[in-house]
């Protein structure tokens, strides 16, 4: 198992809500889909659009600026114009406390 680091509380992430923090130098976009918790990078592989800011809809989000869409399951691209997938990280609750899986 890689490093476990927390990046927020439960509470900061209401159902149906994401926010967008940093881990180690990284953008991490931090969803609420249903109680299960995802992470994927936040940069869109398009023009670097903040998936955080994107529309979720089931495990899928799509990147307000030009509409590409993720898989929040493992981050790969769904559809155009994104090139290529972002970044996916496990992610572990642990109380109130959410943490991220940085690779070992």
């Amino acid at each position: 198992m890689g490093q476990l680091v927390k990046v927020a509380q439960a509470n900061d992430l209401p159902e149906g809500r994401a926010i967008a923090v940093e881990v180690a130098g990284q953008k991490v976009a931090l969803f609420n889909v249903g109680g299960t918790y995802y992470a994927i990078g936040d940069t869109c592989t398009h023009r670097g659009g903040p998936l955080s800011e994107g529309e979720v809809e089931g495990t899928m989000v799509t990147c307000p600026w030009h509409g590409a869409s993720f898989d929040l399951t493992c981050g790969k691209a769904l559809s155009p114009p994104a090139p290529r997938g972002v970044a996916c990280y496990q992610v572990h609750v642990d109380g109130q406390d959410i943490k991220i899986e940085l690779p070992a």
